[in-house]
């Protein structure tokens, strides 16, 4: 989540995880997942708000308050952009996940 966070916090003043999971009135597990997926799926076809809410089960208008809060679309690009010079959003995800599951 730090990296997310320090990720975050390149785009828009006060905005990490807890902070936007307060103010949307989500988990923050959600919203981490819910960030994860729109950095992946900004670089796919398609719309990236309804593809990371198909991949996180999450309702369409939670990933649109989440992108308005870092900023909307200009800014999801640049994190977009940031998390995959930081080796690619796969190799974060994936990290991450192998982090949450002890095998980091």
């Amino acid at each position: 989540m730090n990296l997310l966070n320090g990720l975050l916090g390149q785009l828009a003043e006060n905005v990490d995880i807890e902070n936007l999971a307060q103010k949307i009135g989500l988990s923050p597990e959600h919203v981490e997942q819910a960030v994860q997926a729109l950095g992946v799926a900004h670089h796919e076809p398609g719309d990236t708000a309804e593809s990371a809410a198909a991949t996180t089960g999450l309702p369409l208008d939670k990933i649109q308050e989440i992108i308005g809060h870092i900023g909307g679309e200009g800014s999801l690009a640049r994190f977009a952009d940031m998390l995959k010079d930081q080796g690619g959003a796969g190799d974060l995800l994936g990290g991450l996940a192998s982090g949450l599951l002890g095998r980091k």
